[in-house]
């Protein structure tokens, strides 16, 4: 079983973190949403800044284990993770827009998932461009 987690580590933690994002980012924009009372995309900007900040620094030092602080590496990591995240965040805005301001559905129900949909896209991204091992 132990061999099992460290060869799963990366994908159990980012799991773990993802689920974290995906709360933090479902609950503000229900706060937004329904609280404040902003719109559908104000909401979801405001969510989406708020859990790729999280997700940055739990990706970097957990689920990638990107010990340099260098800047160098740290310009690449942080520039590439938020253009990624930014693409995925457009599609999120696409998605809650055209769900729920043009065909009404729940916007709780599309925003889960959105969110899922994400998740997913932002693993291949995290991995493949990211927080490549290669990085110095």
């Amino acid at each position: 079983m132990k061999q099992l987690i460290k060869k799963y580590r990366g994908i159990i933690f980012y799991l773990f973190f993802g689920v974290c994002s995906t709360l933090i980012n479902i609950i503000t924009y229900y706060l937004a949403a329904h609280i404040f009372e902003l719109s559908t995309i104000i909401s979801t900007v405001i969510a989406w800044i708020t859990a790729v900040i999280f997700a940055y620094i739990t990706n970097k030092l957990w689920v990638f284990e990107c010990k340099s602080w260098k800047p160098e590496v740290l310009l690449k990591e942080a520039t590439s993770f938020f253009a990624c995240r930014v693409l995925t965040g457009l599609l999120d805005i696409i998605i809650m827009t055209v769900c729920v301001d043009i065909l009404l559905f729940n916007d709780m129900l599309i925003k889960i998932i959105s969110n899922v949909i994400v998740i997913v896209l932002n693993y291949i991204a995290s991995k493949l461009i990211v927080f490549k091992k290669n990085i110095v």
